[in-house]
């Protein structure tokens, strides 16, 4: 090959090789540039700033350097639990009382936290159920909420010696309100409450039932005495019908008497007749209307809650 042909191939060669070689520099440089980083996202933002309803809670801790003492018996109640709540507004001190950065800031400013003894029951029954409306959802309408009688009036938010926060024991937080009911359990024969065997709470549920009296709830309602009393709970093959429509409340007062069993009358006959003077009167029993002539119904009839043998409940 003649050596002047050559030279136009040395000459594209090389300078094919230095635009090789630029290339490869340019990219060198380009991965060695600090990248751009891009703009962060709405959601990102929102999820790192605070929102302004936050911003406004100062936390359990800032509380307790102007109210240490109350701060540490809170602190051995249930309710220290709320501290762990991830929301704000359901959280320790502030949880009840309101954002305290305003109250803060103002350097103690009564007006500017929410202070349960300067407020209704109905405003502080409604602080409270904002956590326990799931526990007891019929508090609004029970007798103790519509005579004012409200959370703060039995139990103490901040600290207590008795179980649920109670202000007092049982029966004495109860007959401070119910004088009229100590009495009955001062008679003869009684329900063991002062005695301690059983509480008020027991038979009633003192947040509201859809009964008088705040009276338990249960599907038989005899079950409230039942579950004490459970020889006379059944079922029975032969039911006394007062039983089911009546229930105990027919024959026995609840909370004292001075009948024996706690009757609401002094002798079982007459008792019995209220219901069966037309079976006692001119029969085989031999006894008037309403008397007590002879001998006591449950000498023979003395399965009277109920039978599983005879359908007039004779021994």
């Amino acid at each position: 090959m003649p050596a002047d042909s050559r030279i136009p191939r040395v000459l594209l060669f090389s300078v094919l090789f230095l635009f090789a070689v630029g290339c490869a520099a340019g990219q060198g440089q380009a991965s060695q540039q600090t990248p751009v980083k891009s703009a962060p996202s709405a959601s990102a933002s929102a999820t790192s700033a605070p929102s302004p309803e936050a911003s406004q809670y100062v936390g359990a801790e800032t509380c307790k350097t102007c109210h240490e003492d109350i701060y540490n018996a809170w602190q051995k109640t249930p309710h220290w639990k709320t501290t762990l709540n991830k929301e704000p507004s359901h959280q320790g001190c502030e949880g009840c009382h309101g954002p305290g950065a305003e109250h803060v800031a103002g350097g103690g400013d009564v007006t500017k936290i929410f202070n349960p003894a300067k407020h209704s029951a109905k405003e502080v029954d409604a602080k409270c159920l904002t956590c326990h409306a799931d526990a007891h959802p019929n508090f609004d309408r029970s007798p103790h909420a519509r005579a004012n009688v409200g959370c703060i009036s039995c139990h103490s938010v901040h600290q207590s010696k008795e179980e649920k926060l109670l202000k007092a024991s049982q029966p004495a937080l109860c007959f401070q309100c119910h004088a009229d009911t100590k009495p009955a359990f001062n008679m003869p024969f009684h329900h063991k409450v002062n005695e301690g065997l059983i509480t008020c709470s027991d038979c009633h549920d003192v947040h509201g039932t859809f009964l008088a009296n705040n009276v338990k709830s249960t599907a038989d309602q005899n079950a409230i005495c039942t579950k004490c009393h459970t020889e006379t709970r059944g079922p029975f093959v032969y039911e006394h019908v007062a039983v089911k429509a009546e229930g105990c409340l027919g024959c026995h007062t609840p909370h004292g008497s001075q009948n024996a069993r706690l009757l609401n009358m002094p002798a079982i006959a007459p008792l019995c007749n209220q219901c069966h003077s037309g079976v006692a009167n001119n029969t085989v029993h031999g006894m008037g209307a309403g008397s007590s002539e002879t001998i006591t119904c449950t000498n023979c009839h003395t399965y009277i809650h109920g039978s599983n043998m005879n359908a007039a409940f004779l021994r």
